[in-house]
């Protein structure tokens, strides 16, 4: 299982097992995780749908998958040591053929507005430039969701317009050590 930290996080990479719990025992997540999960889990775009999406690309890919799809974040509390599920995200999904990954970021009600959705974002795009191949993050966002507009700006991506479903913001950024 594959970990990245942060000041305040640790991201733990999803695995086909974490998915198939959610789906069938979400009580055994926080064993899983060793962290507390909020009744409010799943949250945002995180789904059943998404989730049986993740675990058919785990059974396709197999090994060479593993960090390429969702990563949970957990705060542990400095002063008690308890560990807590603030959110998640991920990737949409191995580098295309252009060395473009798209990412994605929820954060538990909770746990918002204390800069984790900012946090997730930076290690994501951070990890994902540590392959060569990688040239480019997107994402993508309501033009009404203000915070994750914000979010994204604030670590260094670029509005580039309409998306190609012409609803949602593209947002990107380049990996300039690549250039």
């Amino acid at each position: 299982m594959a970990k990245l930290k942060s000041d305040r996080l640790e991201l733990i990479s999803s695995s086909a097992t974490h998915i198939r719990i959610e789906l069938k025992t979400p009580d055994l997540l926080a064993e899983k995780l060793n962290a507390t999960v909020s009744p409010a889990w799943p949250s945002g775009e995180y789904d059943r749908d998404a989730m049986e999406f993740f675990l058919s690309c785990f059974e396709k890919g197999g090994d060479a998958v593993q960090g390429w799809y969702g990563w949970y974040a957990i705060n542990t509390d400095s002063d008690t040591g308890k560990r807590a599920l603030v959110g998640s995200g991920g990737y949409f999904g191995p580098p295309d053929s252009n060395g473009t990954v798209e990412i994605g970021y929820s954060v538990l009600p909770e746990w918002q507005r204390q800069g984790y959705a900012s946090e997730i974002v930076s290690i994501l795009v951070s990890h994902a430039f540590t392959f060569d191949k990688v040239g480019k993050v997107i994402a993508h966002t309501s033009s009404k969701n203000k915070a994750s507009t914000k979010v994204l700006t604030s670590c260094g991506f670029v509005n580039t317009g309409l998306g190609a479903d012409k609803v949602h913001l593209r947002f990107e950024i380049a990996n300039n050590t690549n250039s």
